[in-house]
């Protein structure tokens, strides 16, 4: 098991929720809901839900304004403990029924006749403030011991790599990953289905831990500088950045071949040589030893 801040997971999910569309707002949407039924949040969810109505918050809802579409307004209540129980029970219920959060977004957030429109809407006005507001009030109630915001997420075999131009590295580090018992994520293996590749990075971003392979397949300089230097491919420097935030350093795994050049932002971050020898298969088990994976090492030494 792997202990992470919920409040930053539950902040992943929200950016996921703001960036998806029609097609895949369902999944990030599940996720949060997930995230905060979690059971160290079980007492305050509770007492935020105490004596809280939903259908009938609903139902005056539904009674307001006229027969004009946007013309509906929410009976909001004044106290901050009841907002956030009607708010943490109205994503329940989009979690549990995906298309109530359009028919809820069109009817009381209306802004144009898009579904993505009524997403955006919903997300930015209702669920962005929720997700601030929850993590202010669960904290102030960390000190009276009634919950503790961190949350243990179970592990997954599904491992990201990410690669450059280099696909006979890519293949050594997916075959080994693959002996070892993980199931190695490689972009251009999954469908495009119209996204664009942070898109695809974001949909199959749901991993325990990724692989970097740093491979000299371009060539660049300072403008200072007169001799070009060997350098990774731009994206495989985005995808490093992104799971870094996303994961962590310590379950990210940079295998460098040869002496490449990479950005100073990046300094702090250990590098593991590819070697011909082999020795990065020992060094990245380690890794994923350390990240809370259980290692069969006789499968590692073969």
């Amino acid at each position: 098991m792997a202990s992470l801040d919920v409040f930053n997971q539950i902040n992943n999910a929200v950016l996921d929720l703001q960036g998806a569309d029609y097609q895949t707002y369902d999944r990030p949407l599940k996720a949060l809901d997930r995230l905060l039924q979690h059971p160290d949040l079980q007492k305050v969810n509770e007492e935020l839900t105490r004596d809280v109505d939903l259908d009938a918050f609903l139902k005056d809802g539904d009674a307001s304004g006229g027969s004009m579409v946007g013309s509906q307004r929410l009976p909001w209540p004044e106290d901050t403990r009841a907002i956030l129980g009607l708010s943490l029970l109205l994503i329940q219920k989009f979690a549990v029924d995906p298309e109530f959060m359009l028919e809820f977004g069109h009817q009381f957030y209306y802004s144009g006749g898009k579904h993505s429109a009524s997403l955006n809407s919903v997300t930015g006005q209702l669920i962005i403030p929720f997700a601030r507001d929850y993590k202010t009030y669960v904290e102030a109630k960390a000190s009276d011991a009634l919950v503790k915001p961190v949350l243990k997420m179970p592990l997954t075999e599904k491992v990201f790599v990410v690669h450059g131009h280099d696909d006979a590295a890519r293949e050594m580090v997916a075959r080994f990953l693959q002996q070892i018992g993980f199931a190695p994520i490689i972009l251009f293996e999954q469908a495009n289905q119209g996204r664009t590749v942070i898109e695809k990075v974001e949909k199959h971003g749901d991993v325990s831990f990724a692989v970097v392979l740093l491979t000299p397949d371009d060539v660049g300089r300072a403008q200072t500088a007169t001799d070009l230097e060997p350098r990774p491919r731009p994206n495989v420097l985005l995808e490093l950045g992104y799971f870094l935030g996303r994961l962590g350093r310590d379950k990210v795994c940079s295998l460098m071949k040869g002496d490449v050049c990479v950005p100073s932002d990046f300094a702090g971050v250990v590098w593991t040589a590819l070697d011909d020898a082999g020795g990065w298969k020992q060094s990245l088990a380690r890794e994923l030893q350390a990240a809370g994976h259980t290692i069969d090492w006789n499968k590692v030494m073969r």
